[in-house]
């Protein structure tokens, strides 16, 4: 199926499929709330059928937008928004510690009939303005397949520190909340996944037993609101990710809100030296219908990176 890009420049990019539906705004428009950690997001993300699969700004926690990459602990700040998490004292607001992604500007830009790939350079900024690290982030929009209801969105990041001091990547189970390991790559689903199913490739565990685990694909699927129909996220490694400098781990949640991380800090820190770099890629699908383990395995299959 055939894809049109257009680009409302300074605030955002949406994608539209053959069928008149957006299934992707990327919105890199700096937000107005320092406090929600200032950074790009995509929201909303549409399945074919037109199905809203991303929350943005939920009562519970208005720093969650859509599909965003975040960094909850990084040497003492915080780019994930909201309240940070300090053992023995809990979650506090501490608002010299919310730091930004800023958005410098777009290399590769390239549209073709069914794809659209582009990078886009940012800065990570701590919340007293000094530069902490440079990152070229890369989105691909493709394979939008009609009959099998489903598009893939591919994010990357490379990430190479700027200061003089190593980069310290952390979560909250690293400062000592148990099986709160959230940070890097995360989705927040809207209200009505609350409750969905999430599963694995080789294990019937719920959410709150696949917290916590490895693995090559997480999916979590759910019955909507208002409409007749389900809809199946599967969130992906690429391959690499497995030699990547720290291992993933994956944080999920179906109660009390819904969210996927692919967490690259859950049980421990790791360091990343000055001047140095990281890379992780990741695939996520959106499709239409509650898709089982074998329907997850052969598209995934079919996908090859």
């Amino acid at each position: 199926m055939s894809i049109r890009v257009t680009h409302a420049h300074g605030d955002h990019i949406a994608v539209t499929a053959a069928n008149g539906t957006e299934i992707l705004r990327y919105v890199y428009r700096p937000d107005p709330e320092a406090f929600e950690s200032r950074k790009p997001y995509a929201h909303p993300v549409r399945t074919l059928a037109g199905h809203t699969v991303t929350g943005y700004r939920p009562s519970d926690h208005r720093w969650h937008k859509g599909l965003q990459m975040t960094a909850s602990h990084l040497s003492g700040q915080n780019f994930w928004g909201g309240n940070c998490y300090v053992h023995g004292q809990g979650y506090l607001p501490l608002p010299e510690r919310v730091g930004s992604m800023r958005h410098d500007g777009f290399g590769e830009f390239t549209v073709e009939d069914d794809r659209l790939a582009f990078t886009e350079e940012l800065t990570w900024v701590e919340n007293g303005g000094e530069e902490w690290a440079r990152e070229t982030r890369g989105l691909t929009v493709h394979s939008v397949d009609e009959e099998a209801g489903a598009w893939a969105l591919d994010w990357s990041i490379r990430l190479t520190n700027l200061r003089a001091e190593p980069l310290r990547f952390g979560s909250p189970t690293t400062e000592g909340r148990e099986l709160a390991g959230y940070t890097g790559l995360q989705w927040r689903g809207p209200r009505d996944f609350t409750g969905g199913t999430a599963f694995a490739p080789e294990s019937d565990a719920d959410a709150d037993k696949l917290m916590g685990s490895q693995g090559p694909w997480l999916a979590f699927t759910t019955e909507h609101d208002d409409i007749d129909g389900h809809s199946t996220l599967v969130f992906a490694h690429a391959p690499e990710n497995a030699d990547a400098v720290h291992e993933s781990h994956w944080f999920v949640r179906s109660e009390p809100i819904p969210t996927v991380a692919f967490s690259w800090a859950f049980f421990e820190e790791f360091a990343l030296p000055p001047g140095e770099s990281f890379a992780y890629r990741y695939r996520v699908v959106f499709a239409d219908g509650a898709w089982d383990r074998e329907q997850v395995a052969a598209h995934l299959e079919g996908l090859p990176w």
